[in-house]
């Protein structure tokens, strides 16, 4: 049965707007995104290299990938630009107090 809990991966300080930060939780890279106040997550690593996306830039609502410049939906984790064809796993997030909460 998958987990369903959500756990603790970051302080929403530790998040500011425009820098993803890559986090470990559970014993899983994620990076954590802050678009306009609103937290996302999605594996940390491109799908195309395995390069953490945390080193990329956040342009508008997409993650681009520093080493081969793939790009990525933040909020859906849809591959957008090649050479990433595969998506990204993404994470449903809720903010407890001042905690970023992912299941």
């Amino acid at each position: 049965m998958p987990n369903t809990a959500f756990v603790k991966a970051a302080l929403l300080n530790d998040v500011p707007p425009g820098a993803p930060v890559e986090v470990t939780v559970d014993g899983k890279a994620i990076a954590l995104y802050n678009l306009e106040g609103t937290i996302y997550a999605t594996d940390a690593a491109c799908t195309h290299a395995h390069v953490s996306l945390c080193d990329g830039d956040i342009e508008g609502c997409t993650i681009v990938c520093p080493l081969h410049f793939g790009s990525f939906d933040i909020k859906t984790g849809r591959a957008i630009d090649p050479p990433a064809c595969d998506d990204l796993k993404t994470y449903e997030t809720k903010i407890q107090g001042n905690e970023i909460l992912i299941r």
